[in-house]
């Protein structure tokens, strides 16, 4: 979904009002976001530090069915919020982004483990200190990033395509994880800009100003979990 492109939505008529919507808007997407890496959280800590639990995603021979949901549903869940975000009401969107952090949350119980808890712990925070720098910087400057994100989108998909490669071909993923540091880290910055943006114009009381601020939370969260799982694999290097 274009973040330039939003008919339907009610918008403030005076530009006296936009500097208050925006806060009010973005403060309403750090809370959505917040809510749902709390509920991913938990429910990663509870699968991957329970094996019955975590049996339930994984056998002997590889994934259960369960597991296969696992891992698929998330991707479903962000397609169907995105390509049904005008036709959805506001409490099934909340529904599905609550399932959605929830799935994504079982899916990342493996990392509990693949990794020492304590090294999960100090790479979490460290994501969240480059990427609380990163929104401060997005929401601050005046300096337009339009161009940046869609370089950084061109990149994102370049990097994707070669992770693509990398599983068939065996090779060595070090460069395309610090490419990937800085594409999201680049993509944090842009995505807080244009919803800042965004929510100067978006009028945050109407049902449709609530459902774009959670849908602008799902792409933050995205954000914030690529960035902190490529910051495992990165660090984890040395682990």
């Amino acid at each position: 979904m274009d973040l330039n492109n939003f008919k339907g939505f009610d918008f403030a008529q005076s530009e006296q009002e936009t500097g208050a919507m925006s806060k009010t808007f973005m403060a309403n997407v750090f809370s959505w976001m917040f809510a749902a890496l709390a509920v991913t959280g938990v429910i990663s800590y509870v699968f991957g530090t329970n094996m019955e639990l975590l049996s339930l995603l994984v056998a002997e021979k590889g994934f259960t069915m369960l597991g296969y949901i696992v891992l698929f549903a998330p991707l479903a869940f962000v397609l169907v919020i995105n390509f049904g975000f005008e036709r959805l009401s506001l409490p099934l969107i909340v529904l599905l982004f609550a399932l959605y952090a929830g799935t994504m949350g079982m899916s990342l119980s493996f990392i509990f483990v693949a990794y020492a808890h304590s090294f999960i712990y100090q790479t979490f925070f460290i994501t969240a200190g480059v990427f609380g720098l990163m929104a401060v910087l997005g929401y601050t400057t005046k300096t337009d990033l339009t161009k940046l994100g869609t370089i950084l989108m061109m990149a994102l998909f370049g990097v994707i395509i070669a992770s693509v490669i990398m599983m068939f071909t065996g090779g060595d993923t070090f460069i395309i994880d610090v490419l990937c540091v800085f594409i999201f880290t680049g993509l944090t910055a842009y995505k807080v800009q244009m919803l800042k943006q965004l929510g100067a114009q978006a009028n945050v009381d109407t049902v449709q100003g609530k459902k774009l601020a959670i849908w602008g939370a799902m792409s933050l969260y995205i954000t914030f979990i690529n960035l902190f799982l490529t910051l495992l694999r990165l660090f984890g290097r040395k682990n």
